[in-house]
């Protein structure tokens, strides 16, 4: 009901503009920047909300900050030589710390980049913080640029598989930096989807900085994704705040930005999964990533699951099969990683991360 009127006192100019419309001869350029705006608004509203239910949903087993830093300047300035330009974009990052650490040992950090084209770090992954939590990891999760929750102007910083890659480096390094418990050598960094190509990009770009990494149904070759995804899709990609290019107007541009065309820069232990049936990503941009991994002579794990329930999803959700899933993950994790109580059954993860 409360959002339903938030909504409706949202709205009001907007449907002012409308009826008016005709008298006034407002463009509908005009309208749809009202509603562009009204998006960001409500955007903003939803992250306030959620930012508070994550301490009614983890606050019983985790300290949660929300810290404010920066990464390198805008990848393109709309205006090179005006007050401001050249300084480096700032974000936010969400912590987690497990409250039974002992401050005097240091504890392994996950750096966790959400997915999504334009989306944020939501309570959607609950449970995936609460089993990190049980496992003693510290947790890192950025607000990179394009991240949605924080106007518009944060959202147009967008810089897809380029400089966003670089804020959740920068996150990582803050945390090294400023948290006496985070040990620098057990470093890994976990994705799903876009937050899987922003894992994969990470440990290709900076192999020193990780010693493993999980991508989870990760974007994998943008050129492909522009062939099977719709036109308001493409559109989206070669908008001018965005990569501002078509695939046919910079194929290399394109090719810069997706894992499959990097696989030769891989170092790092690395497990990838993906799903058959996955409505978002395609398998095959994920079976090219592999192809090109294999093509390198490069050692790594990987699994394609066969029409697993979910789909996308098929491995973040809470059923007892994405449970299972994530086990394996976190057995592939702690190798390399060495977390103070490392899961050992599915059990032992069910009692420790959920409330039933």
């Amino acid at each position: 009901m409360k959002k339903l009127l938030t909504l409706l006192f949202l709205s009001i100019p907007i449907i002012y503009s409308v009826v008016f419309a005709q008298n006034n001869d407002e463009t509908l350029d005009a309208l749809n920047r009202r509603f562009e705006y009204l998006n960001h608004r409500l955007d903003q509203i939803e992250k306030t909300v959620d930012d508070i239910l994550w301490y009614q949903k983890v606050g019983d087993i985790a300290y949660i900050d929300k810290v404010y830093m920066a990464g390198p300047p805008l990848w393109k300035e709309e205006n090179p030589t005006g007050i401001g330009a050249g300084n480096p974009v700032k974000f936010w990052s969400y912590v987690f710390i497990p409250r039974d650490l002992d401050a005097a040992k240091k504890y392994p950090l996950i750096v966790f980049p959400h997915g999504g084209v334009h989306s944020d770090f939501t309570t959607y992954y609950t449970h995936i913080i609460r089993e990190l939590m049980a496992q003693q990891y510290i947790v890192i999760a950025a607000e990179y640029r394009g991240s949605t929750g924080y106007g518009k102007a944060h959202y147009e910083k967008i810089d897809y598989g380029g400089l966003e890659i670089e804020d959740v480096d920068a996150s990582r390094a803050y945390m090294i930096e400023n948290c006496e418990l985070v040990d620098k050598n057990r470093v890994g960094i976990i994705g799903w989807s876009h937050g899987g190509l922003i894992a994969l990009l990470n440990i290709f770009e900076h192999p020193k900085n990780y010693h493993v990494a999980y991508a989870g149904v990760p974007v994998s070759d943008l050129i492909a994704r522009m062939g099977y995804q719709t036109q308001d899709y493409r559109d989206l990609y070669s908008a001018d705040y965005h990569i501002g290019k078509t695939v046919n107007e910079d194929v290399e541009e394109y090719k810069r930005r997706s894992p499959a065309w990097n696989a030769h820069k891989l170092q790092t232990p690395l497990l990838i999964h993906t799903n058959t049936n996955d409505e978002d990503v395609n398998v095959l941009e994920v079976e090219h990533l592999i192809k090109s991994l294999k093509a390198e002579g490069k050692k790594f794990e990987y699994k394609i699951y066969e029409e697993i329930p979910g789909g996308h999803s098929f491995n973040r959700m809470d059923t007892r099969i994405a449970r299972e899933i994530r086990l394996e993950i976190y057995k592939f994790l702690a190798r390399y990683l060495n977390p103070a109580k490392p899961f050992k059954s599915l059990d032992e993860l069910e009692k420790a991360a959920y409330r039933f």
